[in-house]
């Protein structure tokens, strides 16, 4: 059967620096942060995904956020090059960990830029961001490695968010979920569900309808439990405050072995 791991990255010593883009920067507490974190990868232990912790990445203030240093389509592994020049350093340890783990890697070559978090993945269908932090090479890129793969490749536009998964991601049934001020072309998903709050748009999927999502959202929450699901809630403020979600802190590889 195949596993169920998550790469995570402990956040470092200069969080409070990390980059921000459309929020005003508010002051981020390093040791919360620390406190949040560790509670957010004890809810991925508790729900049956091993996480692998990759090297710390201390001279980069957003390595936590290890979600945009890699692309996984099944079991290959594609390394992204980062919109934001200052985090491109981000990415080796993550070439190794993913290495170590068997899966095949390939990576985005300059001048294409692609950040993880521009990715949501609904079965085969890969929905790439289009906008500030990846660009048309770094979606021709992706859409090269992964389509020979079977996936089938859709650029989205996106002007007024930081990436496509602070807009929207998806419920097990395939249904994406956002908040609607802040998606551009909903009609280009199949189906579409607005949510209340902001953070509500922001679920990553531990197995058995269970929905990891942050605290800041209970309408959302209440939402997604009258539709059946369980929300698992997590305070992450820290991250918030520099524009990162449930999605953002870990990279789940769900198809090793296959």
């Amino acid at each position: 059967m195949p596993s169920r791991k998550a790469l995570v990255r402990r956040p470092g010593p200069r969080l409070a620096e990390g980059l921000v883009t459309h929020l005003e920067r508010t002051p981020v507490d390093p040791a919360l942060a620390l406190a949040q974190w560790e509670r957010y990868v004890g809810a991925l232990r508790a729900h049956g995904w091993e996480t692998v912790e990759v090297e710390p990445a201390d001279e980069c203030p957003d390595g936590v956020f290890v979600e945009d240093t890699v692309v996984m389509f099944r079991n290959v592994a594609l390394v992204c090059r980062s919109g934001a020049p200052s985090r491109r350093p981000e990415t080796a340890a993550v070439a190794k960990a993913v290495d170590r783990l068997g899966c095949p890697v390939g990576r985005v070559r300059e001048p294409g830029t692609l950040d993880g978090g521009d990715v949501l993945k609904i079965g085969d269908t890969v929905y790439v961001g289009r906008g500030g932090r990846t660009n048309a090479e770094g979606v021709a890129q992706l859409r090269a490695a992964f389509e020979p793969l079977g996936a089938r490749v859709v650029a989205v536009p996106v002007s007024r968010v930081l990436h496509l998964k602070s807009a929207v991601t998806a419920l097990p049934d395939g249904t994406v979920v956002g908040y609607g001020p802040l998606v551009e072309t909903p009609s280009l998903f199949g189906r579409f569900l607005p949510v209340p709050e902001e953070a509500g748009a922001h679920v990553v999927l531990l197995g058995g309808g269970k929905l990891l999502m942050a605290a800041s959202a209970p309408r959302s929450a209440e939402l997604f439990a009258d539709l059946g699901y369980e929300p698992v809630v997590v305070d992450i403020g820290e991250f918030e405050k520099l524009e990162g979600c449930v999605t953002c802190l870990s990279v789940r590889l769900r198809h090793l072995g296959t």
